[in-house]
């Protein structure tokens, strides 16, 4: 069984930064990576972030590129999000899984499973 949970949420002003964490467990040896999504209210949950097991190779969305980093310790089983020069729009909850399907496009929410719970992420302007 899958089992991951996020954390490091919170409230913060705009420019600050947070870093997110999101703690798995289970057969990690199987996932073709990890990505974070993230869901606001009344929006489509989107891609965020994400980063492939077998070469570490990273992928962001276009409203994060240069602002957010992912990345993983493996000996913690744990995959971060670092999040610089946040804005209000970054508001949102924020989720990570692992992807467990095969397909070569990182930011599709349907190749991921065992969502976690997701952490709150508030910017005030």
């Amino acid at each position: 069984q899958v089992h991951v949970v996020e954390s490091g949420g919170g409230l913060v002003q705009t420019g600050d930064s947070l870093r997110l964490s999101c703690a798995v467990s289970g057969r990690t040896s199987s996932f073709y990576g990890m990505g974070w999504f993230r869901q606001a209210p009344g929006k489509e949950r989107e891609f965020v972030a994400a980063i492939r097991w077998s070469d570490d190779s990273t992928y962001y969305a276009d409203s994060v590129k240069d602002r957010f980093t992912i990345s993983r310790d493996n000996a913690k089983n744990t995959v971060y999000l670092q999040m610089n020069g946040l804005k209000p729009e970054d508001t949102a909850v924020y989720y990570c899984a692992p992807k467990i399907y095969y397909g070569t496009n990182y930011s599709w929410a349907s190749t991921y499973h065992y969502w976690g719970q997701g952490t709150q992420v508030t910017v005030s302007s």
